[in-house]
């Protein structure tokens, strides 16, 4: 037994090595003089702080962190320091290194990024997101260096790559917090192959069978699709050598994520998704001639392909905020298939796959370039500003960082022709804001393109406005319900805060009176109960809505004595994570959940937004006021809940039980004709003995959308009415339908 185990660690010593040799050859086009000795420096004391330790698939914990740096060099393009980076990044938060010790052996530099990555420990108040923490502790540094955030998506990329050997409830929380704030993250710095890859992860465990299904097609229809590619770029390519054109031309497939959203967007399945690939020409030309040589492309492109004039998408001349640069256009080929081309240049496209950390490379190289990084430096200096705030509550910080994510742009002019960029759905307020908060403040109105409209009017691309202000006007709390920009709101809220507390203060004047009529002395844990009770973050909001009567004082004895209920609720959440529950459902009720780590028999809710069934892959989530409600792994809410809430998620599992039936929503298609809906409740009624609640069929232009209402026992009858359903003549489609 020792040789065996002596053999193991001799592999395993070969492999680390090995593996930091290829870090090593993937480095060495980024490393100056004395930049190995340092790296060899900071491997030798991760090797030394993590000896012994192991992740959870059984393979020693130091490849992680080589891994890490692997992903910074080769996938991001990131130099020396963020390889020392990777390397450490978890010495502190997992060994007895402290970041004095780093600081010591490599810098200043070093020790900020490793302490943006290093997670916060210690004890957390409940109601409390622990990862929101530490999601807006490493965006604190930010401020001072961008590599923290690259970093930490490269550690999250190999943290979904390997999570395989992690337990299914852990499985689905990770990928949860990856999909609701990590690709967003990688978008936003124009990591498209990240984020891309970290979308697919997601599906890949949260939906694995739709995960595969969409893999095991794309590949059976791979070498059609690839020569369909050789059909439609072989002209390309002829004209392209013949105008002496330097080019290479790629065909990629959409990433399979892209594909489910777009099923489930469209409600049809993958062989009515027409766009399932998209064409790249990257040329190679001098940077000064780089947009007129992509223009001269697209002209080839529409020589012979008819472009959709609706599909044009010109990121050369207006880039995105993040840096992206490209010309999209969606062209017809001679199948009758429409195909996305996009046209850039090599450097545009190493800019589209490294991101911000390809900036880098360029920013010095003209002053084009450096006009195109304020873009990005702009989003960076919004985050700053929004870390400043100390009015947020680390959970609502997240939701406002998000919500600067994902946004697509709206490109504007001032009176005087000046370009401003800001996220799709802006108003005109927003904008009045965007030029300076006085005018924002005083706005009464704006004219666009000449024409008269109110504060709420949103933005279209190359709108010109002219805002018109009054030393009358003031901001409002309506205001709020329209503006968009996180500047626009923070304003907004400056504003009318000193207002709002002198109302508060009234509204506190009548609680003290109130409760001192009920003998009831105010205090923390008094206030922190009606807070939980009316939903509300802070006291002065309660203060307010009482004042304003939108709360009633007289409710206020009643609110007191509906919260010792509450309180029981929340110790429930604590005996499910200690293993100690002995908890029983009511016989009358459905008794085939099993919930917590011990998968006891507990009271439940079943969600109303996923309306789960037996078979469904489901996780119980604790409620303040409404014990514990059972969701889909793929609900609408489900990678909100886990990502911001996962120390209220316990484990539920279905078990064999009763025949209840449970009510299922079906959403089908097709083309129509006599005896189409005969056909289709035959189906239901008499084949599978299926009951219906209700059915709904709307009918324009010979197709068919109907909505149906009926109840099931679990998944496999739901499956096997589904595929008995695509078999009626003219069905095309039919999904399960969650809301």
């Amino acid at each position: 037994m020792t040789l065996v185990a002596e053999i193991d660690t001799v592999e395993e010593n070969k492999n680390i090595v090995a593996q930091y040799r290829r870090l090593l050859r993937h480095a060495k086009p980024v490393l100056k003089d004395g930049d190995n000795a340092i790296i060899r420096k900071a491997f030798n004391l991760a090797m030394e702080a993590h000896k012994g330790m192991r992740r959870k698939s059984g393979e020693p914990y130091i490849l992680h962190p080589i891994a890490v740096a692997q992903i910074a060099v080769e996938e991001i393009g990131l130099g020396t320091t963020s390889i020392i980076a990777s390397l450490l990044h978890d010495v502190v938060e997992d060994t007895e290194l402290e970041i004095e010790d780093i600081r010591k052996e490599f810098g200043p530099k070093v020790a900020k990024i490793i302490d943006g990555l290093t997670k916060i420990s210690g004890v957390f108040d409940k109601t409390m997101s622990q990862q929101a923490e530490n999601f807006r502790k490493m965006l604190l540094t930010l401020s001072d260096d961008v590599r923290v955030i690259l970093i930490k998506l490269a550690d999250r990329l190999h943290n979904m790559r390997t999570l395989d050997s992690m337990a299914r409830d852990k499985q689905l929380k990770i990928a949860s917090e990856t999909i609701y704030l990590y690709a967003p993250l990688a978008h936003r710095l124009g990591l498209y192959a990240i984020k891309s890859e970290l979308e697919d992860l997601y599906l890949k465990y949260t939906e694995p069978i739709s995960y595969r299904s969409i893999a095991v097609k794309l590949s059976q229809t791979k070498i059609a699709r690839n020569k369909f590619i050789r059909d439609f770029i072989s002209p390309l390519e002829s004209e392209l050598h013949k105008q002496k054109v330097s080019f290479v031309i790629k065909g990629r497939p959409k990433s399979i994520f892209s594909i489910w959203n777009k099923m489930q967007q469209s409600n049809v399945d993958f062989e009515h998704i027409y766009d399932l690939f998209a064409i790249r020409i990257i040329i190679d030309t001098e940077q000064d001639n780089e947009k007129a040589v992509c223009w001269q492309v697209y002209s080839i492109v529409t020589d012979y392909y008819k472009p959709n004039p609706d599909r044009l998408r010109d990121w050369i001349s207006t880039p995105r905020s993040n840096g992206y640069e490209s010309l999209h256009s969606t062209v017809m080929s001679k199948t009758g298939q429409w195909v996305e081309v996009q046209i850039r240049s090599a450097r545009m496209d190493e800019i589209a796959e490294k991101g911000y950390a390809a900036h880098w490379k360029y920013k010095e190289n003209t002053d084009k370039t450096s006009k195109e990084e304020r873009g990005l430096e702009l989003w960076i200096n919004k985050v700053r500003d929004l870390l400043q705030r100390n009015d947020l509550s680390a959970i609502d910080f997240v939701d406002e960082f998000k919500s600067n994510l994902f946004t697509e742009e709206v490109f504007v002019f001032t009176p005087k022709g000046d370009l401003k960029v800001l996220p799709a759905g802006s108003t005109a307020l927003d904008f009045a804001f965007e030029i300076h908060t006085h005018i924002g403040a005083h706005c009464l109105g704006a004219k666009v393109n000449q024409k008269l409209v109110p504060l709420s009017y949103v933005l279209n691309n190359g709108d010109q406005i002219e805002i018109i202000t009054s030393s009358k006007q003031k901001p409002s709390e309506d205001w709020l319900k329209f503006v968009v920009t996180t500047k626009s709101k923070t304003k907004i809220k400056d504003w009318l805060k000193e207002e709002k507390k002198r109302i508060a203060d009234d509204g506190k004047e009548i609680v003290l009176r109130k409760l001192k009529n009920l003998k009831i002395e105010m205090n923390q844990e008094v206030m922190s109960k009606f807070l939980h009770y009316y939903n509300e973050k802070y006291a002065q909001d309660f203060y307010y809505k009482i004042a304003k009567e939108v709360i009633d004082s007289k409710g206020l004895r009643n609110a007191l004595e509906q919260i010792q209920g509450v309180e029981a609720r929340k110790d429930l959440l604590g005996d499910l994570k200690n293993k100690e529950i002995k908890l029983t459902t009511d016989s009358s009720k459905n008794d085939m959940l099993l919930i917590g780590e011990d998968l006891a028999k507990i009271d439940y809710t079943l969600s109303k937004c996923c309306n789960p069934i037996p078979g469904d892959d489901v996780f119980g989530f604790v409620t303040v006021s409404e014990g514990i409600k059972i969701h889909r792994t793929i609900c609408p809410n489900a990678a909100e809940l886990m990502a911001q809430y996962g120390y209220r998620i316990v484990k539920a599992k279905w078990t064999d039980g009763h025949e209840l039936a449970f009510l299922a929503t079906l959403k089908v298609k097709g083309s129509d004709r006599v005896g189409m809906l005969n056909n289709i409740t035959r189906v239901i009624s008499n084949e599978l003995k299926v009951n219906i609640r209700s059915l709904t069929i709307e009918t324009e232009d010979g197709i068919f959308d109907g909505t149906i209402q009926l109840f099931v026992h679990d998944t496999k009858q739901l499956d096997k009415l589904i595929k008995k359903l695509h078999m009626v003549p003219g069905v095309m489609g039919v999904t399960r339908y969650y809301n």
